[in-house]
């Protein structure tokens, strides 16, 4: 396994609709290893492909918080919400592609979401509480969507001025 690197905002590919997974081979499950292994030593709860610079639609997420508490990386391959409750949720995100900078974002408290394992099986799941605001976050991703897109605008271009900021320190280090 091996680390990826985390692209960070602003980037064009972060902004790109992610394409459908066709092919269910050895190469597809490498990279969902390696974007687990990625997003575990970030640490975060969840991650796209596009955020490794890779526009397939594809997600990994492990939202389980407490301390000795088994791990549970679920990968979700082509995935899409089915079903949203009316009822919405209000949560501070955060993303591992601005990091550091987090803002409140409401969405639907619960969530339906069919997609595709690894073996090409379809799977069905509704979700809620934190794993439905994660699963919702990373499909966003796949559509090109950030979270900071939900902000007002001079929240999110203050986020985005310090992300610039950033990557020109990193650029220099």
């Amino acid at each position: 396994m091996a680390l990826k690197t985390i692209l960070i905002h602003p980037d064009p590919r972060l902004k790109a609709t992610a394409d459908p997974v066709s092919d269910f081979d050895k190469e597809l499950a490498k990279l969902a290893d390696d974007m687990l292994e990625t997003m575990y030593a970030a640490p975060g709860i969840g991650l796209a492909a596009p955020q490794v610079g890779v526009g397939k639609r594809l997600l990994v997420m492990d939202c389980v918080k407490e301390e000795n508490a088994s791990p549970e990386p679920m990968v979700l391959i082509n995935p899409e919400v089915t079903w949203s409750s009316e009822e919405l949720n209000t949560y501070e995100e955060g993303c591992l592609s601005i990091p550091d900078q987090y803002a409140d974002v409401e969405r639907p408290a619960e969530v339906e979401v069919s997609w595709t394992d690894l073996t090409g099986t379809l799977q069905k799941e509704r979700f809620d509480g934190l794993w439905a605001t994660c699963v919702q976050h990373e499909i966003d991703h796949l559509n090109g969507k950030l979270f900071i897109d939900y902000l007002k605008p001079l929240k999110r271009q203050m986020i985005t001025r310090k992300m610039v900021k950033l990557k020109r320190e990193k650029a220099r280090a």
